[in-house]
């Protein structure tokens, strides 16, 4: 394990590690051999999926979060078997093999069938790296135009090319570089998805929106992956580094052999509150937990390297505040989520007129709520998500010592 960053405390992390980890025995015993997605904020309920889309690895890392927690063999088990379901995946044409594929194995240190499956996806991978677009392209496993670059193509990618040995590290370098060319601004704003004409080149799509701050969290995650991984870093640090501040990290410090540190000469983007709205451009609009939770673990990477401390304070903030204001049945604080629910519950009836429903269920423990899955169609506006629960269980492992946030 690594060493943690100074001023972390066990205290009311180890708490919400112990809820989200209990939640998970909760959701196993519902779900059985699907896969979780979103959950009912008001009753816990899951919506399922059977073959897990782009979001299944992230139940099977939870699975194995557990089991390096607890050290349960039939825990280990149960995340053995989930990832086992995940094997149709490592073939499917999409660049979400990253996020499947990688946190669904990364944690799963000495797994007879984790480990040849997360080789078999690594090279599947580089063999659809398309080295004239210089990337792996979005892909056709869920319908539309394959030939697109997304900022939720890069995370997970990125590690999981760079395992497959040295060509695997050369395309990983160059689909991070060819995202970030891409998707962030030099002022740090986003454009988060390109379609590319054989004809005329990439051009911007207005969905996902410049505004999405999942986007910006997985681009932030990407970076810190590519920066933090086994072998080193996987492109020029300076750059990774510049690009991790206009995309909201704290700027790094100097340090004792850098008399003259790099800088990114252009500002940062403005301070973003610690859980963001889940577009930038309606403020008011639905939070997104997850892309905190994203955050986050990213900033915990960051934070591993030298002139980083400021990355581990505000990693450390934003998982208090998701732990104590959005997460049930910690009682760490007033804000709690389940209390935040009932409050939004009460200012809806007031404005209808409508009185508030007496004796309404009570959201299990362990639920972190106010993830917004999709702002624009409004799908899952204030649930709980499994890739919340994920990143926020890795961060919360990560404060507290059981895991190196570099591992996943």
């Amino acid at each position: 394990m690594g060493e943690r960053p100074s001023g972390m405390a066990d205290g009311w992390a180890g708490g919400a590690l112990e809820a989200v980890l209990g939640r998970v025995a909760v959701t196993l015993a519902e779900v059985g051999p699907r896969f979780p997605l979103s959950a009912d904020p008001g009753t816990g309920t899951w919506t399922t999926t059977r073959r897990g889309s782009w979001t299944g690895g992230f139940w099977a890392g939870l699975l194995w979060l557990r089991a390096r927690y607890t050290g349960d063999p039939a825990h280990r088990t149960a995340a053995e078997a989930c990832t086992a379901r995940l094997a149709d995946w490592a073939d499917a044409d999409t660049a979400t093999r990253g996020l499947i594929l990688w946190y669904g194995t990364a944690l799963a240190t000495g797994s007879a069938p984790s480990d040849p499956l997360r080789a078999r996806a690594a090279h599947a991978c580089l063999t659809a790296f398309d080295p004239e677009l210089g990337l792996v392209p979005w892909g056709s496993a869920f319908g539309g135009p394959r030939l697109l670059a997304r900022a939720d193509g890069a995370p997970g990618l990125v590690p999981l090319l760079a395992s497959a040995g040295p060509r695997g590290r050369e395309a990983a370098a160059a689909h991070l570089h060819r995202h970030l060319e891409l998707c962030v601004g030099n002022d740090g704003r986003l454009a988060p998805a390109w379609r590319h004409d054989p004809a005329t080149g990439w051009h911007p799509l207005a969905e996902p929106a410049p505004g999405w701050s999942r986007g910006r969290a997985w681009l932030l995650l990407a970076v810190a992956d590519a920066l933090t991984g086994p072998g080193g870093a996987v492109a020029c640090p300076d750059h990774l580094r510049a690009t991790a501040t206009r995309l909201g990290a704290p700027e790094p410090e100097p340090t004792a052999d850098e008399a003259h540190p790099a800088r990114t000469p252009h500002s940062p983007p403005p301070a973003t509150p610690l859980v963001p709205p889940a577009d930038e451009s309606h403020p008011d609009g639905p939070l997104d937990t997850s892309a905190a939770a994203i955050t986050a673990v990213a900033l915990l990477k960051l934070a591993t390297q030298p002139g980083q401390e400021a990355c581990a304070r505000r990693a450390e903030a934003v998982l208090h505040r998701l732990a104590t204001a959005h997460l049930t049945g910690t009682g760490t604080a007033s804000g709690t989520a389940s209390e935040a629910a009932s409050e939004a519950a009460s200012e809806t009836a007031s404005e209808t007129g409508e009185a508030p429903t007496i004796g309404a269920p009570v959201p299990p423990p362990g639920m972190l709520l106010h993830g917004c899955h999709d702002a624009a169609t409004g799908t899952a506006v204030q649930h709980e998500l499994i890739w919340g629960d994920f990143f926020l269980a890795l961060g919360l492992a990560a404060l507290t010592g059981v895991v190196d946030p570099r591992e996943a």
